[in-house]
């Protein structure tokens, strides 16, 4: 694994944009950032990122069979009551799952360490599955990269299968919220993949989702939502003006109300309680009033947080770096602090994709500091 300093194409911000990509900029500094980029051998690529990823995706489904079955774990995960039946109906149905995202620390040298998955609202996904293969494809035209260069990224073609065996019958909405171009890009890129596949889609915000006289999933046009893709958080849903009348609605959601479980912070110290010594795995722990931590550096988590959002770092029970947000009401969990590797003063967090519970592709997250937030740039990756 190596970080390579490259020019970056002239035109890039122009190919941006006419593929759609409008969020390469946010809040006026760069995001996507292709004047670096990093490099990995295969082995590093399938030993080290991709089987680790599928075994820990196989732990998690485990993970989500015995929880379903615990009233008590649901509720240690803030799940509410109302919402038991409805995540373990779910369950039961086997409703299938879109994807996901596991990031990682890695530095090539060993194994990679879990900081979270992320589940049920994953973002960073047009430019894993589709713009940085552009920049692959470019980059090995133009003599940028050498012609042999690969790249770990089925992601796009495991989309596209996904809904082919998903059976989806008559038209399948997509929503997002109204204010973020990032979402919109992100559910346009997923509806093109369904439609791909040849589903009939409707996109549409959030804010516009109703309820009929019958308790049911309406659009602004009061046609049925049978088929939903949400980007927007279980934990918000539940907590809505249609909540009560989830779990008797007929809408199939993307993800299932089962990744209520994956989604949450929580699945971290339960996976450290059942698999303690396993290499991909950090010590992490349940917060409790009175209850000291066994180590004094380490991360606190919200139950439910995202985008780097309400984090604290700990050293020597210190805290020394904290970011501000709206979560934490749930509850937290501590994580041993493993800060990310540092390359030339910058720490990557590798973004591990699965696709219908399949590991398929990754991208890259870089910032400066230990946290990685809404502000971190994308950078491309390829094998040599």
């Amino acid at each position: 694994m190596k970080r390579t300093t490259l020019t970056p194409r002239p035109d890039w911000q122009e190919k941006a944009e006419n593929a759609g990509f409008i969020f390469h900029h946010v809040d006026g500094d760069i995001y996507w950032d292709e004047s670096v980029c990093y490099t990995f051998t295969l082995e590093e690529i399938e030993r080290d990122i991709e089987a680790p990823t599928q075994e820990l995706a196989d732990m998690c489904l485990a993970l989500v069979d015995e929880v379903t079955a615990s009233p008590a774990l649901m509720s240690r995960l803030a799940i509410p009551e109302a919402m038991h039946g409805m995540v373990r109906e779910s369950w039961e149905r086997r409703e299938p799952s879109l994807y996901g995202r596991f990031d990682f620390a890695y530095n090539g040298q060993g194994p990679v360490k879990l900081y979270e998955y992320n589940a049920d609202t994953p973002t960073a996904l047009y430019e894993a599955a589709y713009f940085q293969w552009l920049w692959l494809e470019d980059a090995r035209a133009s003599g940028l990269i050498p012609a042999a260069a690969d790249q770990y990224n089925a992601i796009q073609e495991a989309l596209i299968a996904a809904f082919e065996g998903f059976g989806v019958e008559g038209l399948m909405h997509f929503a997002c919220v109204a204010d973020s171009s990032e979402d919109y890009a992100t559910v346009h890129y997923l509806r093109d993949c369904a439609e791909q596949a040849g589903i009939r889609t409707r996109q549409l915000y959030m804010e516009d989702i109703g309820l009929d006289a019958h308790n049911q999933l309406v659009d602004v046009d009061d046609a049925a939502i049978r088929w939903l893709f949400k980007l927007y958080p279980w934990e918000f849903m539940v907590r809505d003006a249609y909540a009560p009348a989830l779990p008797q609605c007929d809408t199939i959601f993307f993800e299932p109300p089962w990744k209520m479980i994956l989604s949450n912070k929580g699945i971290l110290p339960l996976l450290y309680e059942r698999y303690p010594n396993h290499p991909n795995i950090l010590p992490a722990w349940f917060v409790e009033e009175g209850k000291p931590l066994p180590v004094a550096d380490y991360v606190l988590k919200p139950l439910f947080s995202r985008e780097g959002a309400n984090i604290r770092v700990f050293k020597d029970n210190q805290q020394v770096l904290g970011t501000e947000g709206i979560y934490g009401a749930e509850g937290y969990i501590a994580q041993e602090l493993c800060p990310p590797p540092y390359f030339d003063g910058h720490g990557p967090v590798i973004g591990s994709w699965v696709v219908n519970n399949e590991a398929c592709g990754m991208g890259i997250r870089e910032d400066d500091g230990p946290i990685t937030g809404n502000l971190s740039r994308f950078v491309p990756h390829y094998i040599e």
